[in-house]
């Protein structure tokens, strides 16, 4: 349960390769979380494809995955649903739906169905999840953040603080370019020092998505 936890994390990311040049500690804390909130707000959707690439400390070689992501939040009146689709294409086909208080799983043929209300674990994957893909996750007692910028942008490292997240998680780094339109790198270390960095590319922000997308036949 605890990779499923850690990989599902990783949906929380967007489309750019982020320059490596040093950082430094951002001056002004405020105005860049400002900057996100804003970015938050005005994210409707995300239509990206994605690739992963895992270092494993015990093998040699990486893996690496592709396939597409998708992101719908929707609102009907005082309800707000987040709805996720991390779809697999390469080398194997793997979808993972989060659809309101439903998560489904799609292993080649065959679908599996949770309530999210009926399992605490689910239900802080989809807030971690949601979080960090709006944003919101610099709001959550959850992580202790530290902020740095260079010249092309962001970086923030977020820590965990809670004993069962620290278990399966050593350290997320999210990175934003300088206008702060989404976050466009993500890296997760695990407590073993392997390395997981997704990248999307062919992204898409606040266009129409079908609410097919989000049910598993």
């Amino acid at each position: 349960m605890h990779k499923f936890f850690v990989q599902l994390l990783l949906v929380c990311i967007s489309s750019l390769t982020f320059a490596q040049v040093a950082f430094k500690p951002v001056k002004d804390t405020v105005a860049l979380k400002a900057k996100i909130d804003n970015m938050s707000k005005n994210t409707g959707s995300i239509d990206s494809d994605f690739t992963q690439v895992k270092n494993m400390s015990m093998l040699s070689e990486k893996i690496t995955s592709k396939g597409h992501f998708w992101f719908l939040r929707q609102e009907s009146g005082a309800q707000k649903s987040n709805n996720l689709r991390w779809e697999y294409t390469t080398p194997y086909q793997y979808t993972i739906v989060i659809n309101k208080d439903k998560i489904l799983i799609k292993d080649e043929a065959k679908v599996k169905k949770y309530d999210m209300n009926s399992n605490k674990v689910f239900k802080e994957i989809n807030d971690i999840m949601v979080s960090c893909v709006n944003g919101t996750v610099l709001n959550s007692n959850k992580f202790k953040i530290a902020y740095f910028e260079n010249e092309t942008g962001y970086k923030l490292e977020l820590w965990p603080t809670q004993k069962n997240m620290k278990e399966s998680l050593k350290k997320i780094n999210m990175y934003f370019d300088k206008n702060v339109t989404s976050v466009v790198k993500l890296e997760m270390q695990e407590p073993g020092d392997d390395l997981t960095t997704i990248e999307f590319s062919n992204k898409k922000l606040n266009g129409p998505i079908a609410a097919e997308k989000f049910m598993l036949k």
